[in-house]
């Protein structure tokens, strides 16, 4: 008898351990599922979602412009846009830090703040919540990003924008790289529209500029900009000018390092000797984005190693003013050989990665916003604004643009972007290659720097490496990279050619004690493995 209650009370148990795991089972689904009923009763709702910016440039907010009302009538979801000041990774990693995340975060693929986030399981999985509640996410977005993005457990956690794949790339040779060497044209033509593709040339058209134009209209002339100096570099010096020089990504099957290549060695020390005679200022040295567009708007450059795209607002002002005060692209530096350009693409990482962390209050809300940003309805909405308002479409497919929308749009961006919203203003998931079907008329002043670009466009993404957060690797390539910034620096303040030869040779000595080559192998490595990916030799 006893033996028997012994196992009734084991079964009664048993039945209570399995109704508990079965509504322990229910409650967790619940986190992440919305049964249809309360599905229905929350989307005739606006919900409000917090969309992070990793940009302290972006300022755009939402529900006053035309494309964001649209955006929230067909979605159910408004955004609550929140941005850095300063410093772009601080902000987010407290967040992380507190567990404060917001519903949508946006950042670069370089952010060590993304490979943070994946390594703590802190995102959604994009193709889960596709599944359970949006499977046209897959119909919307493209298959190779999907993969390229996918980690070693088949989870895709972001998506990119602007991102081009190798086949697209093979399809169209009117895709524009942002990449130029920008020169003010009524000061260029001045000079008689000098060749500047060889270090003397180069020099010669500088030091010219400055004996003839030393004052602009709206101060003291600069003779030469570029990006902000960072703790790694400064791209208008290393990479950008690398790919002006056509300097190789790799050699004999294996990553090469581009820093030490001859023929851009040979430009640094022309911007050294620039540099003692008085033409690098300390602005190039220390001048944050904002100074630098601030001073793209006055016409204080003469030349410039920069992307096109940064400046079209600046540009666009310029042009209304005085047609020909703008900057427009030249062939500048050159290797030896007089090889063209070598321009990236954005590639098939893209230009910025959006994702879904845990905290989203409605990720199947935030995964139905991917989707139709994604879609060619809101690709189309995205670019051209809202039909009827911004521009109408006859029955024959034809485009028409309204004229007051694209004036504001040509000329008066900030302004365009506040009561249209369109031509790409709220960019985090545009599709560049998509929206071409609809192409605005490329029109001045952005039409001579797009167009100039064509011919030197180049599909690099094989190239790009993502190094695991915390990884020896990854604290390797830091280590590198902050090494190679104060390297660049001196090299280009250094007093004299030789004092430049001297630090160069310190610096390759100093870079084999933090594990130079295990970093270059870990490149190669994976840049095979990117080619086998891509489909591309």
């Amino acid at each position: 008898m006893k033996n028997k209650n012994i196992k009734n009370k084991l079964i009664l148990v048993t039945v209570i351990l399995l109704l508990f795991a079965i509504c322990l089972a229910e409650f967790s689904s619940r986190l992440l599922h919305f049964d249809e009923e309360e599905d229905i009763t929350e989307d005739s709702e606006i919900v409000t979602l917090d969309w992070y910016i990793d940009q302290p440039w972006f300022v755009e907010t939402w529900g006053s412009d035309q494309v964001s009302k649209k955006i929230t009538e067909e979605t159910g979801v408004q955004i609550r846009f929140i941005t850095p000041v300063g410093g772009n990774d601080e902000l987010l990693e407290s967040k992380i830090l507190s567990d404060d995340l917001p519903d949508i975060v946006t950042v670069e693929p370089s952010s060590p703040n993304y490979t943070r986030l994946v390594n703590q399981q802190k995102l959604y999985s994009l193709n889960q919540l596709a599944r359970m509640y949006e499977p046209g996410f897959f119909e919307n977005s493209k298959e190779e990003c999907r993969r390229f993005y996918e980690k070693l457990d088949g989870d895709l956690y972001v998506y990119p924008n602007a991102a081009i794949t190798a086949n697209e790339a093979k399809e169209h040779d009117d895709l524009s790289a942002n990449l130029t060497f920008l020169v003010r044209k009524d000061i260029y033509e001045a000079l008689g529209e000098p060749d500047m593709t060889t270090p003397e040339g180069f020099s010669d058209a500088v030091e010219r500029a400055m004996r003839s134009f030393g004052t602009t209209e709206n101060g003291p002339l600069i003779p030469i900009g570029g990006t902000i100096f960072t703790d790694t570099g400064c791209d208008s010096f290393d990479e950008f000018l690398q790919d002006l020089l056509a300097v190789p990504y790799e050699k004999d099957g294996k990553y090469y390092d581009r820093n030490t290549d001859p023929e851009y060695l040979n430009w640094l020390r022309t911007f050294r000797q620039l540099q003692q005679d008085g033409y690098l200022p300390a602005d190039v040295f220390v001048d944050q984005r904002i100074q630098t567009t601030e001073k793209v708007e006055q016409g204080r450059y003469f030349c410039m190693i920069y992307q096109w795209t940064d400046i079209t607002e600046q540009q666009a002002i310029r042009y209304a003013d005085d047609p020909d005060s703008v900057y427009i692209a030249v062939d500048g530096p050159r290797n030896s050989r007089g090889d063209d350009p070598v321009l990236p693409l954005s590639g098939i990482s893209g230009w910025m990665i959006s994702m879904i962390p845990k905290n989203c209050k409605r990720p199947d809300l935030a995964i139905r916003l991917f989707t139709y940003l994604l879609s060619e309805e809101g690709q189309k909405l995205v670019y051209l604004g809202v039909e009827g308002e911004a521009y109408e479409e006859l029955e024959d497919g034809t485009i028409v643009l309204d004229s007051e929308a694209d004036e504001l749009r040509r000329f008066k961006k900030r302004e365009y972007n506040a009561i249209y919203g369109g031509d790409d203003t709220f960019w985090m998931l545009m599709d560049n290659v998509i929206q071409r079907q609809w192409a605005y008329p490329i029109e001045e002043p952005v039409k001579q720097t797009t167009e100039w670009t064509y011919p030197y466009a180049s599909y690099t993404s094989q190239y790009d490496v993502y190094l695991p957060e915390n990884s020896d690797i990854a604290r390797i390539d830091n280590q590198q990279g902050i090494l190679w910034g104060r390297t660049l620096r001196e090299l280009l303040l250094a007093e004299s050619d030789e004092a430049f030869d001297e630090i160069l040779s310190g610096y390759l000595e100093e870079r084999e004690l933090y594990d130079f080559d295990r970093l270059m192998e870990e490149k190669t490595r994976q840049m095979q493995q990117n080619k086998e990916t891509m489909g591309v030799p």
